[in-house]
């Protein structure tokens, strides 16, 4: 790597990239940019850049789907995700998909260059809030156990408890389904279970439930 990290910016708005290659000019070298998951993995593969400032939700699937499909084939890259969303579930799935660390988009163009230096020096980097959420998804050894006694977890079924375990930890339903063994429309019935008897209505109200309990 030269003292001006190589940077491929992925996101599927034309005014927002330009606004990162501006405020990044300075400081790095941008190689390219993709607005696309197909765009992005073929330029990865072509530019072979240090870093890639990646956005984590695109309509063709976004940055899991660009983490998924580079897979090993660039060694040499490393993977910033840089989005409008700080939910937990986004942050701990992207992180465990391989990427280096995440930034909000309120990040200021100084902050962005500085991160995107570190990340492309081996770094890990997050925004300061977004730490947590990693650092309590990867903790060890075993996540404290629930209160003995919790009307409303006692209302799920033990696979409806490790479902939900599972998908506040940030797995997407393809890997519960692998992990525990199921199909993917199990692990959605489940949810829509889990869901229904908690009175909750997405997955983000889910995780924020399981970590108010302790869960994840």
């Amino acid at each position: 790597m030269t003292d001006r990290p190589r940077v491929l910016v992925v996101d599927d708005h034309r005014l927002f990239r330009s606004g990162v290659r501006a405020e990044l000019a300075a400081e790095v070298d941008v190689v390219g940019e993709a607005e696309s998951v197909a765009q992005a993995v073929a330029l990865v593969r072509e530019t072979a850049p240090d870093v890639v400032l990646l956005d984590v939700h695109m309509p063709d699937g976004g940055g899991l789907a660009v983490l998924a499909q580079v897979g090993d084939s660039a060694p040499g890259t490393r993977f910033l995700a840089l989005s409008v969303s700080d939910a937990a579930e986004d942050v701990i799935a992207v992180v465990r998909a391989g990427a280096r660390g995440y930034v909000t988009k309120s990040i200021s163009g100084p902050d962005l260059a500085d991160a995107v230096r570190r990340v492309a020096g081996g770094d890990a980097v997050f925004s300061p809030r977004l730490a947590g959420f990693v650092l309590d998804a990867f903790r060890g050894p075993a996540p404290t156990p629930p209160p003995e006694h919790d009307e409303d977890l006692d209302r799920l079924t033990g696979r409806e408890q490790e479902v939900l375990r599972l998908i506040a930890r940030g797995y997407a339903y393809k890997e519960v389904a692998k992990e525990l063994f199921i199909s993917v429309k199990t692990v959605e019935t489940h949810v829509s279970s889990v869901l229904r008897k908690l009175q909750l209505s997405n997955r983000r109200e889910l995780s924020r439930w399981a970590a108010a309990r302790r869960l994840v």
